[in-house]
């Protein structure tokens, strides 16, 4: 499944499983993006993303680390 930045809540996912150690909470932007770019099913654009997206991941890898 290929993902684009819409796929919020699959990022959110991919991330956890890729970075289970990381502090969601303090992550810098810049490294978000980074990690989003290189998960093996991102296929979006990156210069499609906005600080909107990224916090809206952000939120979701929150609400997901809590599940």
């Amino acid at each position: 499944m290929a993902l684009r930045w819409t796929d919020v809540f699959d990022i959110a996912i991919e991330l956890e499983d890729t970075h289970p150690d990381a502090d969601v909470v303090n992550i810098r932007f810049t490294d978000l993006h980074r990690w989003i770019c290189e998960l093996a099913d991102f296929k979006d654009d990156p210069e499609r993303s906005n600080e909107k997206t990224l916090e809206a991941i952000q939120m979701a890898w929150l609400d997901e680390r809590e599940d």
